[in-house]
């Protein structure tokens, strides 16, 4: 009996597993998110006003706070017109897109599920131009798109809470599952932290340069970006040693990726 029922526990779990297998567009890549994506950006509403109010978005009025907008609906629009493309529309249903800048001297930006956006202004000096910040909020948008945080999420909830689902953590252990969610996205972290996994960035490398040149931005703005960013300095780990990729291979694979983010700009 004891064998039946190990043989159905494995059988149950493989389906299960099966069952959440998707692939990330663009590069192809089999994933396996196990907490619902419509309940994450079911979440995201929750999290993303409640950081909004401990920390005070510029007004529409502020130039800065325009630029991030602007930037960010073009974006969006370029994401919806590759989904609908494609077929794969579903990926972004419940989206309730929302850009906002926080007058922090962090150099960061972050997308949360259903494309809730904060742009930092200490980034600003950094992107220099409207270019400069479509590559990075193509790249972060990228991460939510390619559902990231919720592979993070999903290895966190396994490790932290046994695979419990998502409606079982909040109503057991809410705080920590808050800060789970908020590490799963690099909510307060820095650009260059360990945020996501390597592979996890050189996607969003990939997926942020395509939804940036069909929203009309040259992807060669990529590779200067990141040579200011390199050039910022600090500590920074050997690659080995690294879940992001080190500047000089980030770099090198943006290069090499840019013929093909090519076919998709149009000045």
């Amino acid at each position: 009996m004891r064998k039946i029922n190990y043989k159905i526990v494995v059988a149950f779990t493989a389906i299960t597993i099966v069952s959440c297998v998707e692939k990330v567009p663009i590069t192809g890549r089999r994933q396996v998110s196990l907490v619902p994506e419509a309940d994450l950006v079911s979440m995201s509403l929750t999290e993303y006003d409640k950081f909004l109010a401990e920390h005070k978005p510029l007004p529409l009025s502020d130039s800065r706070a325009q630029l991030v907008k602007k930037v960010g609906e073009k974006i969006q629009a370029a994401v919806t017109k590759f989904m609908n493309d494609k077929g794969l529309s579903q990926r972004i249903d419940g989206y309730q897109w929302a850009f906002n800048t926080v007058d922090e001297s962090t150099i960061n930006a972050w997308c949360m599920p259903g494309g809730k956006v904060v742009v930092y202004t200490g980034l600003l000096p950094v992107t220099q131009d409207e270019a400069g910040l479509a590559v990075v909020m193509g790249h972060e948008i990228a991460h939510a798109i390619a559902r990231h945080g919720n592979e993070r999420m999903s290895q966190g909830m396994a490790v932290q809470f046994g695979g419990v689902l998502l409606s079982a953590a909040l109503q057991n252990k809410p705080q920590e599952t808050q800060n789970l969610f908020m590490q799963s996205y690099g909510i307060g972290s820095t650009l260059g932290v360990l945020k996501y996994s390597r592979t996890h960035e050189s996607e969003a490398d990939k997926m942020g340069l395509v939804f940036a040149a069909i929203a009309g931005y040259d992807p060669n703005a990529a590779v200067t970006f990141w040579e200011r960013m390199a050039a910022q300095g600090g500590t920074k780990p050997p690659e080995i040693l690294s879940t992001h990729p080190s500047d000089e291979t980030r770099i090198a694979d943006i290069k090499a990726f840019i013929p093909e983010a090519m076919t998709y700009y149009k000045k």
